[in-house]
This record gives C-alpha cells, sequence and structure tokens, in this order.
C-alpha cells in the first residue's frame, strides 16, 4: 500500500560487507561496524574466514557517526578488531548478550526482538525496534527498523519504517511481524546466501536472492538496498549470481537499488 507525508532524505553509503551508513536527515546510523583491511584471517571454531576486498572507506573517511546499529558482536563479518575501536563513547544498539559482552561501554542498549526504543539523535526525534532473526544456531542477533515522525504513514495508518536486516535467513515471523507493524519505504538487506558448516551439513545464515524476495514481497516493502554478498568465501551467492536470482523476480527486481561502494544514494 502506497505511503504519504514523507518527508525525510535518506541516503546510504556501502562501506563493505554489511557495513553502512544510514543517513537520515543528516543523522548517521553505521551498520555492523567491521574496518580490517583485506586478507585477515578469523578462526571462528567451525572454519576460518577471511575478506578478500578491500573497503570503500576507511575509519579516517567516516562521517561523526551518531549511532551504531550492530546486529551481533561475536562476527568478524560484521564487528572486527578496528571496528570495536569505533564503538567506545558510541551509542550502539545490539543484542542483549552483544551488551553484556561489550560492557562496560555506558552508549550500548541491548534490544529483545521487537523491543523498541525512543531517542532523539541531532535534535530528531527517533524510535528503533529490535526484529528477530534467525543466523547461526546458539547465537543472539538482531535487525533493526528505523522510524521517526518525519517519515509520516501508510494509507492503512502503518508507520513509514526504513529496516536492516541484520544477518538472518527468511522466517515467517520476520515477514509476519513487519508488515503488521511497518509500512517499509527502504529495506537495507544482508543476502549473500551464507554458509555455516555446522552439523552434518552446511546450513544457510543470511538470506540470497530469493528468501530476500520472499520477504520484500510479503511485508510489501518499496525499494531494497542488497548488501553482505560480496568478499567473504563462506557466501555462495556473490555479485553476478545474486543479481540473476533477483532478476527471476521482475516485481522486486524493479524494486532494487544496487549501491556502489563509497557512494552515497540518495534512496528516499
Amino acid at each position: 500500500m502506497p505511503s504519504q507525508d514523507f518527508a525525510s532524505k535518506v541516503t546510504v553509503t556501502l562501506v563493505g560487507t554489511a557495513t553502512a551508513i544510514i543517513n537520515i536527515d543528516g543523522v548517521n546510523f553505521l551498520t555492523d561496524p567491521a574496518f580490517d583491511p583485506a586478507n585477515v584471517e578469523y578462526d571462528v571454531g567451525v572454519a576460518i574466514l577471511k575478506r578478500t576486498d578491500e573497503l570503500a572507506l576507511n575509519l579516517e573517511n567516516l562521517p561523526p557517526i551518531d549511532a551504531v546499529l550492530l546486529s551481533h558482536e561475536d562476527h568478524p563479518d560484521n564487528l572486527d578488531t578496528l571496528g570495536r575501536t569505533l564503538l567506545n563513547g558510541r551509542r550502539i544498539f545490539t543484542t542483549m548478550d552483544g551488551a553484556k559482552n561489550l560492557a562496560p561501554r555506558p552508549g550500548v542498549r541491548g534490544l529483545q526482538p521487537w523491543e523498541s526504543v525512543s531517542l532523539e539523535l541531532c535534535g530528531k526525534p527517533f524510535k528503533i525496534t529490535a526484529t528477530p532473526c534467525k543466523h547461526l544456531p546458539g547465537g543472539e542477533c538482531i535487525g533493526f527498523v528505523i522510524e521517526s515522525p518525519s517519515f509520516g504513514t501508510s494509507e492503512d495508518g502503518r508507520p513509514n519504517v526504513v529496516y536492516f536486516s541484520g544477518d538472518t535467513v527468511y522466517t515467517s515471523e520476520l515477514a509476519e511481524g513487519l508488515r503488521q507493524r511497518f509500512h517499509t519505504k527502504l529495506a537495507v538487506l544482508s543476502l549473500g546466501g551464507a554458509m555455516a558448516p555446522v552439523g552434518e551439513e552446511p546450513i544457510m545464515i543470511t538470506m540470497d536472492g530469493k528468501q530476500g524476495a520472499q520477504l520484500m514481497r510479503e511485508i510489501g516493502a518499496e525499494l531494497m538496498a542488497p548488501m553482505h554478498f560480496n568478499a567473504w568465501g563462506h557466501f555462495m551467492e556473490k555479485g553476478d549470481a545474486l543479481r540473476e536470482a533477483l532478476a527471476a523476480h521482475p516485481d522486486i527486481n524493479a524494486r532494487v537499488r544496487w549501491l556502489p561502494p563509497g557512494v552515497p544514494q540518495h534512496l528516499l
């Protein structure tokens, strides 16, 4: 259902993997800060992970960051060594376990799925709601919905929002919860079909293009900005493969806005 009264400007700048700057009326939200150089190896127990591409922006290139949306703090493609240094002195939203593990940083706030917190950043009011994720078994992970009075509402009265998925596969709980509560103007989705070698066979721990298209369709999102689909060996659906997967869903593909690394994209 179309929205009305959206009176904000939203740009998204892809840094790399799941790290992006979501700028809303001059307020900068940073997602999943990972800033280590390429080819650093990480032993995560079940695998050795390594990013092969350099980032589009380094720490010294970042604008002032007003809040960090950290889907989980225990995987290096979402928070690495240099990314952790950026957390000091910041306002951070993350999982309950993440808040404990990042203590004693006073700016960290842990959220349960569907829990909301209201705050003011740079004089602008926001409401942040955590969304459920199904990622690696046994770990906590959340996504985030951002809303503000200047976003207005859809014709049926649901608040217009910007959604960052965090690392998750498609679940009906997620789709139904988003559809019932919000009208999604922009969905920034972590895709790539990441696989984890746990159990007898590897399991998918982030959406691929097919699941991303399904989620978009079911929540009625207006635009999708894909990320988290290059540079790591455990991503099974990288660049061209992801484009082909989304092209198989023409209704959704028409709503996709690709993010050139390091270049702010005015999406709303």
